[in-house]
């Protein structure tokens, strides 16, 4: 059994003022050999956006982009013609494929956005770029796991091009969710705030853990809690 921590203060970081990021693996100046991402799983950024700011129009290919907001709003616009706002208990998936531009901006005039962006290496490269954007309501999440991304968008989950499942919870303290791990599957988990426990490994806010040859992953909440989990091929 085998369960690795990665500890929020050790992420990669950068302030460009307008940006205060964070970085679980690798990620544009950031490099570290030992955090190139996770089996699927290639992107976690925690990122804080200023008032009026973003992030210009910009190119992606070949990956599978989800944003989760946690508090404030996002604007995104892209070369597809979809113009949205995401807010808290929404997950946006957008599939580059062969190429998509856009950009993502916070329109509030005074109050920050705080996000997780998230990329997933797709099974296959060179798909028609699509996008999707869902909402999930708090109590869905409350004590259970809710799945939000899965390949086959199965109880309303954003579909993804990946053997990858994509679950939140929020966890009161005691509220406990368990997860069980099909035989050559792996997991993330990532703590997006407050304190909750993984097998009895504590993880508090931006504290990831890998899990790899764990049949079942038991979900402790703390204190109020909300996490990913990503179960991964």
């Amino acid at each position: 059994m085998s369960i690795e921590m990665r500890r929020a203060a050790e992420r990669g970081h950068a302030d460009h003022g307008w940006l205060d990021t964070w970085h679980t693996f690798s990620f544009s100046d950031y490099h570290d050999p030992r955090f190139m991402g996770f089996r699927a799983l290639r992107v976690i950024n925690e990122d804080f956006v200023a008032p009026g700011r973003g992030f210009p129009t910009h190119a992606h290919r070949d990956m599978e982009i989800i944003t989760y907001v946690l508090e404030g709003a996002l604007e995104h616009r892209d070369s597809l013609g979809t113009g949205s706002v995401i807010r808290p208990g929404e997950v946006q998936r957008m599939s580059a494929g062969t190429g998509v531009r856009h950009s993502e901006a916070n329109p509030s005039g005074d109050e920050p956005v705080h996000l997780l962006q998230i990329w997933i290496e797709p099974a296959k490269g060179g798909i028609e770029p699509s996008y999707e954007q869902k909402t999930f309501a708090d109590a869905d999440k409350r004590g259970r796991l809710r799945l939000v991304a899965s390949p086959d968008g199965v109880e309303g989950s954003v579909t993804i091009h990946q053997d990858a499942r994509v679950y939140a919870t929020m966890l009161g303290p005691g509220q406990q969710v368990v997860h069980s791990l099909a035989p050559g599957r792996h997991a993330w988990v990532h703590a997006a705030r407050g304190a909750l426990t993984l097998n009895g490994r504590r993880l508090t806010a931006g504290d990831g853990a890998a899990a790899s040859k764990e049949s079942v992953l038991t979900l402790i909440g703390e204190q109020d809690a909300e996490a990913l989990l990503f179960d991964l091929p």
